[in-house]
């Protein structure tokens, strides 16, 4: 598991690798978050390009994610989900909220 952050003006890119499970999940949340509240993003892109696993812990990551930027007008996308988890976002409802580019 690990996240790496680039931040260019308003955009606050985590790129994530290994696997989101509920083992690995709340890690990913605190490090996303501590570097969500530090510089506050109007956009949040979740970059799921070296992820190789993802249960449902990786929906509610995020969700919740989503919830915390939408508190503070910005807003979450998530990039290169690899064909198995991109279906899962959908399965899960969460392509309705146009989150998956």
């Amino acid at each position: 598991m690990a996240v790496t952050f680039k931040h260019s003006e308003n955009t606050l890119t985590a790129v994530l690798s290994g696997e989101i499970d509920h083992h690995t999940a709340a890690d990913f949340r605190t490090s996303i978050d501590r570097e969500v509240e530090r510089i506050q993003p109007e956009l949040l892109i979740l970059d799921f390009g070296g992820i190789g696993f993802m249960d449902s812990s990786g929906i509610g990551l995020i969700m919740g994610r989503y919830k915390n930027a939408s508190e503070y007008g910005g807003k979450v996308q998530v990039v290169n989900a690899p064909p198995m988890i991109e279906r899962m976002i959908k399965l899960a409802g969460i392509g309705r909220l146009d989150l998956l580019k």
